[in-house]
Order: structure tokens, then C-alpha cells, then sequence
């Protein structure tokens, strides 16, 4: 009987993947495919185009439509011909009508009582609402937070009555400290004196910044609170196990931690006063010449006098403004809290 021929290798080879493959291993994977023949998924693109489509027609277009116009002259006479003008490229005259008080024979020829004179002190005025408002409204609003995050009986009674102020349309808010700053309201009875809250330059400024301040300090003590909750109880008490003051526990527990909340309320309460309008009209006058106008106040002022290009200009100043303390805030003052908390957990973590 002659011998059975021996199997292959090849043969071999077969076998023993076979029994690999039954022991468990995974065949190799097929092949992938290139990167330059593989398909693009489209399905992302599907669920975000129409809120970007809605953005673009809602925020984008006006945005351009303004930078456009304020490049454009507003119509009116014109003072060589004695015709009237329906506009025209203009080049930065209404940036300059605005800058440098520039009506059209140079800088500083904006005579007092226009609007192109009262640019600058409107400024200063908004800088000094934002700056007043802002610091008084995080001072108070960390107090009142710092409050309702302890535990006492009423304290869901006392978080809904904080919020009240902040609850209140503007509009009203304003109207009721109209009547408490009037000539016979209740502030000169409380106070025995005559002072002209509506009129007096300083006197209105002070009256705008305690009602801002009233009203909008509910809000940044509620976001305040919502970080203060999400500090660890267990870190006080090892801080009063180790002999902390109450002051040490603030100073090095508490700020640090609530840093990212806090940044981020002071954002928005900056971005919000930058472009104040409500209030400061309500009590004083939608005029631009009133010692609490702001760049807002100008703004609509200038609309309501059809001077659209030159108000554009001023809106699109606005923006670059605001837009400059937004990033100057979140990237170098830390009011990006997703950065900072991502920050705080490695530091953490090492």
C-alpha cells in the first residue's frame, strides 16, 4: 500500500486559520477604501442648513446691509447746487461725522445741540453706566447669591422674591422710578430735598445706574448661584476641618471656583449695558442732547431724523465695540467658562 501524498502548505496555511478563527481571532478586516473615494455624509449638513439659512437672513443680511449703507451719503440739499440728493458714495463722512464731529467743513464743525457734537458724551456716559452698573450689580448679585445658596427655612420663598425686580418689563421698571425721582416724588420726601432727579446732569446719571442696578441684579445673582451649587460641599469642610476662616474659604475657595459663572454673568451684563436704551429714555427724553444719552439713544435719534446712512455708520460702531469687549473678556478674562471649567478640571486631574 502506497503512502497517502502529504498535504500542501498551502493547504497547511488554511488549516491552521481556520483554527485560529475558531479559537476567537478575528479575520483580518477587508481592505478599507481610500479616503479620496470614500462618500461625504451629508446628513449634517441636511440638520444644520436651514438654521444657518434662517441666521443668514436674520442676523448676516442686516449686518451687511448696514455696513453697506453707512459707506453712503444721507439725502437731503445739496449746499453747492441747492438740489436735493438722494444720496450717494460718501467713503468714511459718516464715520468722521461721528469721530471727529465732522459735518461737512472739517473736525469739530458739528455745532452744539446736533447729534454729531453729543457722540462723544455719549460715549462717556455709556462707559460710565457700564463700568458703574456692572461693578455694583456683581457686588450685590455675589452677596444675594452667596445668601441663597445656604440652607434656612424660606430660602425657595426668598430665591422667588430676588427674582421679581428682574421679572418686571423695563418699561415699567422705568415709568415707577420715574414717579420715585420726580420733582414731589417719593425720593426728595424720603430724603427732605429738591433735587431735580430728571434734569440735573449728575442727579440723572445716579438715578439711571440705581434703577439699572434694581433691576438687573436678580439676574446676576441667579447665574452667580448656579455656580456656587456646583462647588463641592466636601471642600468646605475640609477647609473648616483645617481651621479656614470664613474669609479664607471665600478668598480661596469660593471665587476661584465660581470664577467661570461669575465671568460670564459680568459678559452679559456689559454687553447688555453697552446698549442701554430703555431706561435712560424713559426717564430723560429720547433726545440725543440729554445729560443721559447714550450711543443708543443716538442711534434711534438719528433714525427717527431719516438719517439712515449715518446711523448705520453709528450702529456698525456699536458693533465693533461691543464685538472688542466681548473678546477682549473672553480671551483674556477668563468669561469663556467651558476653557476655564476644562482648565480647573485638568489642573484637577494633575
Amino acid at each position: 500500500m502506497t503512502d497517502s501524498p502529504e498535504p500542501a502548505a498551502h493547504d497547511n496555511d488554511a488549516v491552521t486559520e481556520v483554527i485560529h478563527i475558531g479559537h476567537g481571532v478575528a479575520a483580518p478586516a477587508p481592505p478599507s477604501e481610500p479616503p479620496s473615494k470614500r462618500r461625504f455624509d451629508w446628513r449634517p449638513v441636511y440638520l444644520i442648513a436651514p438654521t444657518m439659512i434662517v441666521l443668514a437672513v436674520v442676523i448676516v443680511y442686516p449686518v451687511i446691509k448696514a455696513v453697506i449703507l453707512s459707506f453712503q451719503r444721507n439725502p437731503g440739499v445739496d449746499e453747492v447746487t441747492g438740489r436735493f440728493v438722494s444720496g450717494g458714495f460718501a467713503g468714511f463722512d459718516n464715520y468722521l461725522l461721528w469721530l471727529t464731529g465732522n459735518c461737512g467743513t472739517g473736525r469739530g464743525s458739528c455745532p452744539p445741540g446736533t447729534l454729531g457734537a453729543d457722540f462723544w458724551p455719549a460715549v462717556g456716559v455709556t462707559l460710565l453706566f457700564t463700568v458703574t452698573i456692572v461693578g455694583f450689580s456683581t457686588l450685590l448679585g455675589l452677596w444675594m447669591a452667596t445668601i441663597m445658596g445656604r440652607s434656612f427655612v424660606g430660602r425657595s420663598l426668598l430665591r422667588a422674591s430676588v427674582l421679581i425686580p428682574w421679572a418686571i418689563p423695563t418699561a415699567v421698571t422705568a415709568k415707577l422710578w420715574y414717579f420715585i425721582f420726580a420733582e414731589n416724588g417719593i425720593a426728595n420726601s424720603l430724603l427732605g430735598t429738591d433735587i431735580a432727579w430728571m434734569t440735573d446732569p449728575w442727579a440723572s446719571r445716579f438715578a439711571v445706574i440705581i434703577a439699572d442696578v434694581w433691576k438687573t441684579t436678580p439676574f446676576m445673582a441667579l447665574l452667580i448661584l448656579a455656580g456656587l451649587q456646583m462647588i463641592p460641599q466636601d471642600v468646605y469642610e475640609a477647609a473648616r476641618v483645617d481651621g479656614a476662616s470664613a474669609w479664607q474659604r471665600f478668598k480661596s475657595i469660593t471665587l476661584p471656583l465660581v470664577k467661570p459663572a461669575l465671568m460670564v454673568a459680568v459678559l452679559f451684563r456689559t454687553l447688555d449695558v453697552l446698549r442701554i436704551y430703555d431706561l435712560p429714555v424713559i426717564l430723560g427724553g429720547p433726545s440725543g442732547s440729554t445729560p443721559i444719552s447714550t450711543v443708543a439713544i443716538l442711534t434711534v435719534a438719528d433714525i427717527r431724523q431719516n438719517n439712515l446712512q449715518s446711523a448705520s455708520a453709528l450702529s456698525t460702531l456699536i458693533f465693533l465695540g461691543i464685538f472688542a469687549v466681548a473678546y477682549v473678556m473672553v480671551k483674556f478674562l477668563g468669561a469663556n467658562a467651558v476653557r476655564t471649567q476644562d482648565e480647573q478640571r485638568k489642573g484637577g486631574d494633575r
